[in-house]
């Protein structure tokens, strides 16, 4: 009889909580630092260094995954363990996932905001492998019909890389795990400023306009909703960078 501990679901499941828990908690600890709670322990500085938890967090991740790698697999208590381990040094890093692309902290700066998108992506995707997804669609390519499979995969793979490349960074990744998702960023407008609209959209041309507009009309509204829905999470992201 297989335990409950050994499915990857189970698996995946503790990662996910680690990864959730661990993001609420260091986001109520950094508000409370800026807020100057007295009661609350401040940042980590010994010998004055900066300690930013993605250093903690590096560490977290890789005991996590080296563990889970290493241990047998009969010991389902530890690679439980080890995937949860897996998914706070995830949280941790992703938290600066900003910090880390620009090479300095812009953690409360409008660019932070990109390390809160970090995580909600992985909390999406992640969410979306529990209620039963699958990457592009597939469980696996071997048996009958399996060159049909890996071509869809690829023609499925190839919508995705254009929704990335027309700036729909969610529609794009989302896609990979929502058949249909990638098809439609695929072939809709593509946003300004994004790879495509430089590359096909001549300056002054009918689709650049088409596409200035749908972002002023539809996209801004809809950024400005995610950022109070993030910031209420999250915090203010009001620093000059």
């Amino acid at each position: 009889m297989v335990s409950t501990l050994d499915l990857p679901q189970t698996r995946l499941q503790f990662f996910f909580l680690g990864l959730v828990l661990t993001f609420v908690f260091i986001r109520i600890s950094v508000r409370l630092i800026r807020a100057k709670v007295r009661w609350w322990p401040g940042n980590i500085t010994p010998g004055g260094t900066h300690i930013h938890h993605v250093v903690p967090g590096s560490v977290f991740m890789l005991l996590g995954g080296v563990t889970g790698l290493a241990v047998p697999d009969d010991q389902h208590g530890l690679r439980v363990a080890a995937a949860a381990l897996l998914g706070v040094g995830a949280a941790l890093v992703l938290d600066e996932f900003a910090l880390i692309l620009h090479l300095r902290d812009v953690y409360w700066t409008k660019d932070g905001r990109l390390s809160v998108d970090a995580v909600f992506l992985a909390v999406g995707m992640t969410g979306l492998l529990l209620l039963g997804a699958r990457p592009l669609g597939y469980e696996g390519f071997f048996g009958e019909g399996m060159l049909l499979r890996v071509l869809a995969v690829l023609v499925n793979l190839g919508f995705a890389i254009v929704a990335l490349l027309k700036g729909k960074v969610w529609t794009g990744l989302l896609g990979l795990l929502v058949l249909g998702l990638p098809q439609i960023g695929a072939v809709r407008l593509a946003r300004p400023g994004s790879p495509w609209a430089r590359w096909r959209y001549p300056e002054g041309s009918r689709k650049l306009r088409r596409a200035y507009r749908r972002e002023a009309r539809i996209r801004q509204p809809l950024i400005r909703a995610k950022i109070r829905v993030q910031e209420f999470i999250s915090g203010r992201h009001d620093l000059e960078g």
